[in-house]
């Protein structure tokens, strides 16, 4: 893990926590976070899966919210409503994601627009509609799942990849803007981790050694280490640890070889 501090700030107490894709292995996996070091924060966890989102809200305690995030538009009504039933957000966790590992011409557009909005464009959006209330309390924290699959290439991943580096770099910059407003952002790039996800992206490639070895994450240990950066008033997280040294090279020629060599073969 590599996670780094500007000035630290006090440690936060959060009132309420919003995790999009809460129904998932790491969504899920930081709620649990979440409410057992606060066990009296309002919790709501956004989710396209109305079942699994119940059952994850219940184990937590949490409120379940339903919400197609690909709908860009609807989000703003949606957020006052939300804000207005369960209160203010002041920690914003944009958790929700989907990937294909597709070429590019096998992917297609509709496809292709679907992963960049729950990707890049819908993170974006809820940020816009929540970092204001944090600037004006002064305190609050956003929390951003980007991917290493935007810090390097990997065959099959140009909409995703392209949609999580710019999520990476935003969320970068954003920390920046926001740190003088009392308002910190936390920056994650997973490589990858079970989860339905990932177990997706998998069956979408060519069995071989390549893609049996790759090294994979778990969503527990990655939820308690972007808990603990938050804690923290930490900046970034790259989990499993055998990543960091790509993040520190992704801009190296050799690096672009290397994952070119490596990314497995998409199958369409």
């Amino acid at each position: 893990m590599t996670h780094a501090t500007l000035s630290r700030p006090a440690i936060m107490k959060p009132a309420h926590v919003v995790i999009t894709g809460g129904a998932g292995a790491i969504g899920s996996a930081l709620a649990e976070q979440f409410r057992s070091h606060h066990p009296d924060v309002a919790l709501t966890l956004v989710d396209l899966n109305p079942e699994a989102l119940q059952t994850v809200a219940s184990q937590h305690g949490a409120h379940a919210e339903v919400c197609d995030l690909t709908d860009i538009d609807a989000l703003p009504g949606w957020w006052q409503s939300l804000v207005e039933r369960h209160g203010p957000v002041d920690v914003l966790v944009n958790c929700a994601g989907i990937m294909d590992i597709m070429t590019l011409a096998g992917t297609g557009w509709e496809r292709g627009k679907r992963s960049m909005d729950i990707n890049y464009i819908a993170p974006m959006r809820l940020m816009d509609l929540a970092v204001p209330d944090m600037i004006e309390k002064r305190r609050g924290c956003v929390i951003n799942i980007s991917s290493m699959a935007g810090r390097v290439p990997i065959r099959g991943c140009s909409y995703y990849g392209g949609a999580k580096a710019g999520l990476g770099m935003a969320s970068e910059i954003a920390r920046l803007d926001l740190k003088k407003e009392g308002v910190n952002v936390v920056t994650v790039y997973p490589g990858p981790v079970y989860s339905g996800l990932e177990s997706h992206a998998r069956n979408q490639v060519k069995r071989g050694a390549i893609s049996r070895f790759i090294p994979t994450g778990k969503p527990d240990v990655l939820a308690e280490r972007i808990y603990h950066t938050f804690h923290k008033g930490g900046a970034r997280v790259i989990y499993p640890d055998v990543y960091s040294l790509a993040k520190q090279v992704a801009n190296l020629n050799l690096t672009n070889k290397a994952m070119d060599f490596f990314s497995p073969q998409p199958n369409q």
